[in-house]
């Protein structure tokens, strides 16, 4: 799953290394078109779902939940921790899923309840933060 998609360039590289679909979810009208542009000029639009919508507007889950998701917001907006509640919340990530939020460097970034850190590391002006979803963590809140 590839949140806050953009170009789509996350979610595309994950197909390109065996992942069995990506999930897109974006609401920058731009973006969209360049993303299905990407998707169509990848030969991959039959793997692929995109969701025009903002992350926070995610409804249940209609697929199988995901083991991967990547998550780009904005810097400096406080969209992270929303997106990961309402994937959470919502059944879009299977247990013990690995996600990666890219936020700005110096972007503080409170793992909800039910996400554990394992690794961050800071490039430039960027801090990928990875995360393991563990729902009893969530629970014992």
């Amino acid at each position: 799953m590839d949140v806050f998609a953009g170009t789509g360039a996350l979610g595309l590289e994950a197909l390109s290394r065996g992942a069995a679909h990506a999930t897109f979810v974006e609401n920058h009208r731009g973006a969209l078109k360049t993303l299905q542009a990407n998707i169509a000029t990848l030969n991959e639009t039959e793997f692929c779902t995109i969701l025009p919508i903002k992350a926070a507007a995610l409804a249940k889950s209609p697929i199988n939940a995901v083991d991967y998701a990547f998550l780009d917001a904005p810097y400096d907006k406080g969209l992270t921790v929303p997106a990961l509640q309402v994937l959470a919340q919502n059944g879009w990530l299977s247990p013990h899923a690995v996600i990666m939020a890219e936020v700005g460097a110096r972007e503080d970034l409170p793992p909800p309840p039910g996400f554990h850190v394992v690794k961050e590391k800071t490039y430039g002006a960027a801090r990928a933060v990875f995360l393991e979803f563990r729902p009893e963590l969530a629970e014992a809140h």
